[in-house]
Parts: structure tokens; C-alpha cells; sequence
């Protein structure tokens, strides 16, 4: 049985005030010292609590910079929680920064047996897609030319095609749902609606709120990392709307930084990711 359980989950990364620096600035002016360049906690989770059941399709909304990404990514397991108990059951496949990872001087034949391998495919059950990802992509003979000659939306087409064509349990969804052109997007949504039946459980970032209406049964409202509404869609996407007015509108940073530099021993993080 597929299952997503957070309790009380709270992520905080830690930084420094002074980053990117030269090895000779970093030592004649004495940025390794906590006084001189002390260590920033930057909150980007704050006691969410979670759950989805089998069945369950769970949109996550939120202005830009609320966690939401962070926060798939903690489901995923990219990020362990600082605090709280994460447990996901089920194979997990993740849909979020499709268009990273390729071999850009491999053709798109190549890309496709590429990227598959890393999605858990074996030559055996990949021979079984292999046409099939190369016909929804439409590309044609430009499977034979090297990625780096294909413009943005062929790259995201043929990256759609690859990432779509799995079998998930826990299904991660990123605001995939606005891939390609307006000519590919209405088969990209036929997609990703086929792929969302065949999951278990489904957990989706959007910021188009008549998708998260449409295609879930739950939804979850973020800001600053933090949960501010839990319910059906049509309430939490309305209680949203609603917050959504100056000055609120408009939220520069999404996570929260503590006034007081974090303990020295607390681990480092090299990306806040909200």
C-alpha cells in the first residue's frame, strides 16, 4: 500500500552571510571565522504535517518561495527532515527539473535509453517504450541530431516523453503540467492525467489553481514554509484567493531567517532550494 506520512517535519539550511568568495579573500579576511562570517538558519519547512492515503491526489499551493518545491523534495527524499518523521511506502517517482541531466552532445535516441536507465528502467523493459517516448515526442529525425541543436521546446518535449512514460506508486508532480508549446501542452495534460489514474498517490505543486481543482481531492495551502490551510480544493484554493491582496501579494523570500546565527555545529547546506 502507497502512503505519505509527515509529522511535525521542519527543514532549516544553514548558510553563511558571506558566500563566494576567493580562497584569498576567504583567508586575509578571515571568513572563516564565525565572528567575521557568521552562519545564517534560513527555515524553509515549519511543522508540516502531511498525509496522503492510497487514492489520495494532493495539490500544493502558494506564492513563489512558500517551500513548496522544498517540500517535494523532502517527500522525495533529496532533503532529510531537521526535525519531524518523514515515511513515504511505495516506489517514488519524481517529476521535478525534467529537462536537467542530458547529454547534450548524445542524440536524442541515446537521451531517452539514458535517462530511462536512471528512472529504474532495464533494456529489457525499456525496449518495450522505446518507440513509443519517441512518438509522443514528435521529434522525428531530430532523434538522430545531438541535443544541443534542439531549441527549449524540444528539449522539454523529449524530456516530458522520457520522464511520463513509468509506472508510479508515490507520483511527485512540479508544475510539469505547463511543458511544451500550446500545441504539445493539451497532450502533455491528456498525459500526465493517464499517469496520475495509474499512481496510487499523487502529491502536485501548482500554480495553476483550476488543475489542483480538477485533478485532486485534497489540497494544501504553503506560506513561508508553514501549513495555513488543509481541506478540499475548492475550500483551500478559495481561501487562498482570498489572502491575496496588497500587501500580501507579493512575497520576495519564502523561507524565514532566524535573528541568531545558528550553533556551530549544526550541518551546512550549500542550497536553501525554496
Amino acid at each position: 500500500m502507497a502512503r505519505i506520512d509527515l509529522t511535525d517535519v521542519s527543514l532549516t539550511f544553514t548558510l553563511r552571510k558571506t558566500r563566494n568568495v576567493t580562497l584569498k579573500e576567504y583567508l586575509l579576511k578571515g571568513l572563516f571565522l564565525r565572528s567575521v562570517n557568521p552562519k545564517v538558519p534560513v527555515r524553509a519547512l515549519s511543522g508540516v504535517t502531511l498525509r496522503a492515503d492510497e487514492g489520495d491526489r494532493v495539490g500544493v499551493i502558494g506564492h513563489n518561495g512558500a517551500g513548496k518545491s522544498t517540500l517535494l523534495k523532502l517527500i522525495a527524499g533529496v532533503y532529510p527532515p531537521t526535525t519531524g518523521t518523514r515515511q513515504v511506502t511505495g516506489k517514488i517517482c519524481s517529476l521535478f527539473d525534467i529537462a536537467l541531466g542530458f547529454e547534450f552532445e548524445a542524440n536524442g535516441w541515446d537521451n531517452i535509453r539514458y535517462r530511462s536507465y536512471l528512472q529504474g528502467e532495464t533494456p529489457k523493459t525499456l525496449a518495450k517504450k522505446l518507440h513509443e517516448i519517441a512518438e509522443f515526442s514528435e521529434l522525428g529525425e531530430f532523434l538522430n541530431v545531438p541535443v544541443r541543436y534542439y531549441s527549449a521546446g524540444m528539449l522539454v518535449r523529449l524530456a516530458f516523453s522520457i520522464a511520463t512514460a513509468v509506472e508510479p506508486e508515490v507520483l511527485l508532480v512540479d508544475e510539469v503540467l505547463s511543458a511544451g508549446d500550446m500545441a504539445f501542452h493539451a497532450k502533455a495534460y491528456d498525459r500526465m492525467k493517464q499517469l496520475m489514474s495509474r499512481s496510487r498517490v499523487m502529491v502536485m505543486v501548482s500554480h495553476d489553481l483550476g488543475s489542483v481543482e480538477q485533478l485532486c481531492n485534497k489540497a494544501y495551502w504553503l506560506q513561508h514554509g508553514a501549513v495555513m490551510a488543509v481541506g478540499t480544493p475548492k475550500e483551500v484554493v478559495a481561501a487562498y484567493k482570498r489572502s491575496i491582496a496588497p500587501p500580501d501579494a507579493a512575497h520576495p523570500v519564502g523561507a524565514m531567517m532566524d535573528a541568531d546565527p545558528a550553533p556551530e555545529d549544526e550541518p551546512a547546506a550549500e542550497h536553501a532550494g525554496v
